[in-house]
């Protein structure tokens, strides 16, 4: 029997909550329970200082009381706080263990009729952000602390025919020093409270063993009833027609394994004369057998994802519709695995991921991220004062999730830094539970885990990793302990904005390695907070909601919206993360199977021809099924020279989570010969000659060629920063970012100056306008000359650029983000193009775009992000640009540099770039009536330096000359329709 508190717990309190029953597993019963979600009352005050005798509105249960949509119901004058975004940052004070003096308050109270009501019960709350104080019918049940940790009362006795049940939630208290994660402050009750009858015999708690050997399952099922229960438990699996003793092995040999390719699940019944609780369970055995992480005897490899709970208008409450919807995205772009960031997840997330099967990294709610601020001084971890608090979490997490199969990994926390209490968390997480190996990246010497992790290592670093070559510890002991376990990036290519770059390179080792257990994206999420404007529905991130320390759009990180809208980056995951990899080599198709447990009878081959007419062929590539990790290669079918060939990987069959048919993966290649670039049925232009040229007479820029029109010809050597352009790789020496290079140099604000415009034998056919200028930024010595050559060549015109740096480069800076032309067309455009496509790519990004035809309205082809910058540029060596009734044909061709960044592409935007530089959030931009186009030449990668690597050496445009050339297409002297061949 609970013992009640006469008092609420003291804010300044670091303990455990106070007044709570023990935590048990989650199941499903058939006695009686009620939900209490629903409307309940609501009032908020700035201080728990201020009384609060009146003004009741009405809020919904669960979510985030400051949330702004709901401004009209929260509080009679909306009043109810406002969300804060800090990364790592305490939003006041770090005076441990005491919170501020403001401190808002939120008061629920909710009233209900039972007209039956139970002798016995427990009132069950999933979870409540803050510190609360719990009442029922005016009696005070206890103090809650762990905000996304389970929480019960016992209320025994206490229940009548009318209820009032009274909950009043303090934003911070002495436990929000352990919950400083990198997400919005979000208090309020964020998960469902339910009412559960306790009937006189039942079942307290069910504790699941479920192994697998070579020889089948082990079934180890200790129920644990009620003190005052008659009579033993009855434990059966129906399926398996198994009926089990209860604490006794009993070997299961029909039972087949669960895993996360194959998530098979069995029905567990335990069966007093009270109650029948049911589990779903999986039979899986995880281990690390020299060095390599394994489940079910077998290496595993992980190609997952952070997940933070959020959502945009109800804060940290996650409907279940949409976690279901969530998941079935991640499975349908191959993502097998979860890392729970960071703090256990809602409870229906885990019985998802057993059914539809993710490997799940299931991490304790603790981060002191803030106390790294100031050098770790009076950290937590380090504190025995919070040594109680800290092990209760650690009891509550793993009692309540220890029985889902999909938990292969405990995690102590995340950033919450290093001291005594690391030892005490993970003495307490075996003492539960001694069949999941222990994760916890900030102990770097890996004394008290059982696998070493890092955040954003630099590829580099892991390539040594995976040779054993990295760096010796100090100490011979831990250095030859740590070298025996594998290693997962818990945290590596931080999604946010375009980006990020590498995450081939990064799997390339996954691949190679068995010693990598593989790693997780930051983040699965972006964490969006969703305004209603006088212009509709937009999204803001931190700082918008007057917070006076913020960390902006930070938490704006996701490889999806946080209307979970898929960003172009889960696309190229996707294909990165492919369960079988395709590699075209010449006439050769080879398949390398990433799947663990089962072979690849799951999956198809088809294959598509495709030329300038349209789709010439289509069928089947035969393959017998690959075993797990096993390759093939196989001939390619026969295609004409001039085509493309496209190899799918398909879902074979119907899935939870994908219809038949589904494309799982794609490769193409050109076939040799002349690519005919114009779809057929494309009217050719009006054939053009140097006459129809109209250059700039002060400036050498193009004004108008033939009926087409331009405006503010430029050539561009930056774009509008990406988010990793706002900062400097980690790997890097200067802490200066790309865009403060670029800025310093002027690269934003460029000036030409026109050294000569000469025109040679204009009415010759081997005529030719020459113009020279010299281009830099203000205030620096760092230009570059520019010859600009044009010919009328067969079909068209052709200019012939060279870009040669000059004056005073400095080699820490040296570099550009492209070498490009700028122009503007009047009217709304259209982009047909040959290339790759159909999504946007840069020189290391952009793994789904495959070559091909491609088409598509501007507005259809924005890549749009929450804060504007540099996005959607498409792969391409030959475009159609329509706008305004007027078409022009272009084709591009780079002959230097070579490499990655010899990626010619087109952008196309709605609006100009200055529109996009002084836009801080997507709402903000609006169309001009104009279409803006950007030709690159070469172009530099995106990197993913606001966390890890910056730009990968191949992948960086260097100052050096560049040569290339824009050919505008017209009719053939023939006149044909003039194609464009590549």
């Amino acid at each position: 029997m609970t013992i009640r508190p006469e008092q609420p717990q003291p804010l300044d309190d670091p303990g455990p909550p106070i007044g709570t029953a023990p935590t048990v597993a989650s199941w499903t019963t058939d006695v009686a329970e009620w939900t209490l979600d629903g409307t309940w009352d609501f009032r908020w005050s700035p201080s728990s200082a201020q009384r609060m005798d009146e003004g009741w509105g009405s809020i919904p249960v669960p979510t985030s009381f400051v949330m702004p949509s709901l401004d009209r119901d929260a509080a009679p004058a909306g009043d109810h706080g406002r969300p804060a975004y800090t990364n790592k940052w305490y939003p006041f004070p770090i005076d441990p263990p005491h919170p501020p003096d403001a401190n808002p308050v939120g008061e629920y109270r909710r009233r209900f009729l039972l007209p039956d009501p139970p002798p016995r019960a427990e009132l069950r709350f999933g979870g409540i952000e803050g510190a609360a104080d719990v009442r029922l019918n005016g009696v005070l049940l206890g103090s809650t602390r762990g905000s996304r940790l389970p929480m019960a009362f016992d209320v025994s006795g206490l229940l009548e025919t009318e209820n009032l049940l009274e909950v009043r939630v303090h934003q911070f208290s002495a436990a929000t020093y352990l919950e400083d994660q990198d997400a919005w402050w979000l208090p309020g009750i964020i998960r469902s409270v339910v009412l559960r009858a306790r009937p006189v015999g039942g079942v307290r708690d069910v504790r699941v063993r479920a192994e697998w050997t070579a020889s089948g399952g082990v079934l180890t099922v200790v129920p644990d009833l009620e003190d005052d229960s008659h009579g033993d438990a009855t434990i059966e699996i129906a399926e398996l027609g198994a009926t089990l003793t209860a604490g006794r092995p009993t070997p299961i040999p029909d039972a087949l394994p669960w895993s996360a390719e194959d998530p098979v699940l069995y029905t567990l019944r335990v069966r007093t004369a009270a109650e029948t609780v049911t589990h779903r369970i999986g039979f899986r055995t995880v281990g690390i057998v020299d060095g390599v992480f394994q489940v079910n005897g077998v290496p595993v490899s992980l190609r997952g994802v952070n997940r933070h709970e959020h959502h945009p208008r109800l804060g940290r409450h996650v409907p279940p519709e949409v976690v279901t919807a969530e998941l079935l995205m991640m499975k349908r772009h191959n993502i097998n695995a979860v890392r729970t960031s960071h703090y256990p997840p809602d409870p229906m997330f885990l019985d998802l991921a057993d059914r539809l099967g993710f490997w799940v990294v299931d991490e304790c709610d603790v981060e002191t991220h803030g106390f790294g601020e100031i050098d770790w001084r009076g950290n937590p971890m380090d504190d025995p004062r919070w040594e109680a608090a800290l092990r209760d979490r650690v009891a509550r997490m793993v009692e309540r999730d220890k029985n889902h199969p999909c938990v292969i990994l405990w995690s102590l926390g995340n950033e919450a830094g290093e001291g005594c209490n690391v030892a005490a968390m993970a003495d307490e997480f075996r003492s539960r539970d001694d069949t999941r190996p222990l994760h916890y990246e900030g102990d770097q010497s890996s004394a008290h885990v059982d696998v070493w992790s890092r955040m954003y290592a630099h590829p580099d670093e892991v390539a040594a990793i995976a040779a054993g070559t990295e760096p010796a510890l100090a100490d011979q002991a831990l250095d030859a302990r740590r070298r025996a376990m594998p290693f997962v990036l818990c945290e590596y290519a931080h999604a946010m904005g375009t980006g990020p770059g590498g995450l081939t390179e990064y799997q390339d080792l996954f691949d190679a390695h068995p010693r990598l257990m593989g790693g997780f994206i930051w983040e699965w999420l972006e964490h969006g907070v969703q305004v209603d404007t006088d212009r509709g529905t937009a999204t803001r991130y931190g700082g918008d909601f007057g917070e006076p320390l913020h960390d902006s759009n930070d938490v704006i990180d996701g490889l999806v919206s946080a209307e979970r809208s898929p960003r172009a980056q889960l696309t190229d995951l996707a294909q990165v993360f492919a369960p079988l990899r395709l590699t075209i080599d010449e006439a050769r198709l080879h398949v390398l199977s990433r799947l663990d447990h089962t072979d690849s009878s799951r999956y198809a081959l088809r294959y598509r021809i495709e030329d300038a007419a349209g789709v010439r062929g289509s069928g089947s590539i035969p393959m017998a099924p690959l075993p797990p990790r096993g390759r093939v290669t196989l001939d390619l079918p026969d295609a004409p020279p001039s085509a493309v060939l496209t190899i799918e990987v398909v879902q074979v069959g119907e899935t939870a989570w994908a219809p038949g048919g589904w494309v799982v993966s794609r490769s193409a290649t050109a076939v040799p010969g002349e690519i005919t670039a114009r779809r057929r049925g494309v009217p050719p232009a009006r054939r053009l000659t140097l006459a129809d040229i109209d250059l700039d007479p002060g400036t050498g820029g193009l004004r108008r060629l033939g009926e087409v029109e331009m405006t503010d010809w430029r050539l561009m050597l930056d774009r509008v920063p990406t988010d990793n352009d706002r900062h400097a790789g980690w790997d890097e020496i200067l802490d200066f970012s790309y865009a403060e290079r670029w800025r310093l140099l002027g690269l934003h604000d460029l000036r030409s100056r026109l050294v000569s415009l000469e025109r040679v034998s204009i009415d010759h056919p081997d005529g030719e306008i020459r113009v020279r200028t010299v281009v830099g930024g203000p205030a620096v010595d760092a230009r570059v000359s520019c010859r600009w050559r044009w010919r009328a060549v067969d079909g068209g015109i052709r200019l012939d650029l060279t870009v040669e740096p000059e004056g005073h480069w400095p080699a820490w800076t040296a570099h550009w983000a492209r070498v490009g032309v700028g122009f503007s067309l009047a009217g709304e455009g259209r982009l047909e193009w040959c290339g790759r496509g159909p999504g946007p790519s840069y020189p290391d990004v952009g793994q789904a775009a495959t070559a091909g035809w491609f088409a598509g309205t501007v507005d259809e082809l924005q890549e749009r992000t929450v804060r504007p910058q540099e996005a959607g540029a498409r792969a391409a060596s030959w475009m159609r640009v329509k706008a305004g009734g007027r078409a022009l044909e272009i084709g591009l061709d780079t002959t230097s540099p070579r490499g990655p960044v010899n990626d010619p592409a087109i952008t196309v935007r709605p609006w100009s770039d200055a529109a996009l530089w002084a836009a801080a959030h997507d709402d903000e931009l609006i169309p001009d009536g104009r279409t803006h186009v950007v030709l690159d030449l070469v172009r530099a990668g995106v990197g993913t330096a606001r966390c890890g690597p910056g730009v990968l050496p191949a992948y960086r445009l260097v100052a050096q000359p560049v040569r290339g050339s824009l050919q505008f297409l017209t009719p053939d002297a023939s006149g044909t329709n003039g194609d464009r061949h590549v």
